[in-house]
């Protein structure tokens, strides 16, 4: 018997991107804006915790063009080409523009793991249903759940495959495909570590009152540096809608779904 669904997300939940794609989101800002300019950790955090700002290609561009309206000029009149800003986005994250994992040299090789690949074993055999959903790209999500953790044809709504949060489409999708899986509808919890995510339960649930969804905030380690700044994020992951607040992914166990269902 299965007792609920678990769906989670990937960057700051499964892997630590404090290196990786905020150092390359931070690389691109600096760059775009001739070197004047490089967001810190709070800076990104600020927008990010605005809701809207999940894509990190789009949050580069938002700084960027955030920065030259201080300096008095519009966005209109930037001439930004987006496309070179992925590109350069790309190269720095993985190092190359191959969809090749095995090619990618970039900071995307170095992140750091947040939990055993047994946790996922322990959850299935505890009776739940888990699958992912992300705004990353399919191949960076892929390459950590198949690479890293080991997760043979992981059930993955990514980035293609549905618009961004706050948007509920790509939580709905995947908990529709994992219901199949189980031929019946079980309570829902969305793991994730921004205000986006926590808002994307609960839109999922105003779509969908008869099924209970369930947001799980984890506090990524970027956040976990002060114990000050770690509360406050907790908060705000709480204020958008979190059930209860993580530091770490792990910490969601069997006996503790068990107590938020």
């Amino acid at each position: 018997m299965k007792h609920a669904i678990v769906v989670f997300d990937i960057d700051g939940v499964l892997r630590d991107v404090s290196g990786s794609y905020r150092r390359a989101l931070a690389d691109t800002v600096e760059h775009f804006t001739a070197g004047a300019y490089r967001p810190t950790t709070a800076n990104i955090d600020t927008l990010k915790n605005e809701g809207i700002w999940n894509n990190d290609w789009e949050a580069s561009r938002e700084l960027i063009y955030r920065y030259f309206e201080a300096q008095g000029r519009s966005r209109t009149q930037l001439d930004l080409d987006y496309d070179q800003l992925i590109a350069f986005f790309q190269h720095r994250y993985r190092g190359t523009t191959a969809d090749d994992p095995s090619q990618w040299t970039g900071y995307i090789c170095n992140e750091p793991l947040l939990l055993e690949s047994t946790y996922l074993e322990h959850l299935h055999q505890a009776g739940f249903v888990w699958g992912f959903f992300s705004g990353a790209t399919r191949a960076s999500a892929t390459y950590v759940l198949h690479h890293r953790l080991g997760v043979n044809r992981p059930l993955l709504v990514a980035m293609e495959d549905a618009p961004g949060k706050p948007d509920p489409t790509g939580l709905v999708q995947i908990v529709r495909h994992l219901e199949k899986t189980v031929a019946q509808m079980l309570p829902v919890l969305y793991v994730g570590d921004t205000v986006a995510d926590m808002q994307t339960v609960q839109n999922a649930h105003q779509q969908y009152p008869s099924q209970s969804w369930i947001g799980v905030g984890v506090i990524p380690p970027h956040a976990q540096t002060s114990a000050e700044y770690a509360e406050q994020y907790a908060d705000k992951l709480t204020a958008a809608g979190a059930a209860i607040v993580l530091p770490n992914v792990q910490g969601l166990t069997a006996d503790c779904i068990q107590a938020l269902l």
